[in-house]
C-alpha cells in the first residue's frame, strides 16, 4: 500500500558540472534550495539518483534528482516511487519549459509532455501522466536556434540576475502544493510573468 502521506519531488537535469548552469538544470535548482529548506543533505539512492528524505511544509517528503541523464530520468524516478511507496498523484517534478515565458511559473497535473524528454520517460515509466509538475519557464530559443542547444545553454547574464529569486518561487510552488493543493496554488501563482518587484510572498 502506498505511504499516504509522503511526497517525492524530484527536480530534473543533467549530471556532471558541466550542465549545472544550464537552462535545462532548473530543476536540479530548485531541488538545492528545497534541500535547504528540509535542512538536509542530498546523499547517492541506490535509485540511481541523489535523494534527501526529511520534511518539505510539514509533511514527510523525499526530495531527489536523477543521476541519469535527462532522457532516462523515468527510470530513477520509478524505482523511487517504488521504494518509498509513493503514489504517482503525490509526485511533484520540477522542470524546465520551453512553451513559458522566462519569469513565469506554472502548476498543473497531468498533460503532455511537449516534447521535454524527461518528462516523456517519467511518463512511459510510471505508466501514467497524472503526476504533478512544476514548470519553470525559459522561454523560446531565439532566431533559428535549435531548441535541444537552447536548453543546454546556460542562463544569459540577463536572465542570472533575476534567477535567484525565480528558483526560490518555484520552491514556493512545490511547498504550496504539498501544503494546500493544486488549485489554490495556482490560483496564488499563476499571476502572469513573475518579476522580482512582483507578486507578494
Amino acid at each position: 500500500m502506498p505511504t499516504v502521506d509522503r511526497w517525492l519531488v524530484v527536480g530534473l537535469g543533467n549530471p556532471g558540472a558541466e550542465y549545472a548552469g544550464n537552462r535545462h538544470n532548473a530543476g536540479f535548482m530548485v531541488l538545492d534550495e528545497l534541500a535547504v529548506r528540509a535542512q538536509g543533505r542530498f546523499k547517492a539512492h541506490r535509485s540511481r539518483a541523489e535523494a534527501l528524505e526529511g520534511r518539505l511544509a510539514g509533511a514527510p517528503a523525499v526530495l531527489a534528482k536523477p543521476l541519469s541523464f535527462m532522457n532516462l530520468s523515468g527510470g530513477p524516478v520509478k524505482a523511487l516511487a517504488d521504494f518509498y511507496k509513493v503514489d504517482p498523484g503525490r509526485v511533484i517534478v520540477v522542470h524546465d519549459e520551453l512553451d513559458i515565458p522566462y519569469g513565469a511559473l506554472r502548476a498543473k497535473l497531468g498533460g503532455g509532455d511537449n516534447g521535454h524528454n524527461g518528462l516523456k520517460s517519467i511518463t512511459k515509466s510510471l505508466a501514467t501522466r497524472d503526476y504533478l509538475r512544476v514548470r519553470f519557464g525559459i522561454g523560446r530559443p531565439p532566431g533559428r536556434m535549435d531548441a535541444a542547444s537552447f536548453v543546454l545553454r546556460d542562463f544569459v547574464t540577463a536572465e542570472r540576475k533575476d534567477l535567484p529569486f525565480l528558483v526560490d518561487r518555484a520552491a514556493d510552488v512545490v511547498e504550496s502544493l504539498i501544503r494546500v493543493g493544486l488549485e489554490p496554488t495556482q490560483n496564488a501563482f499563476h499571476t502572469g510573468d513573475l518579476n522580482v518587484s512582483g507578486p507578494p510572498r
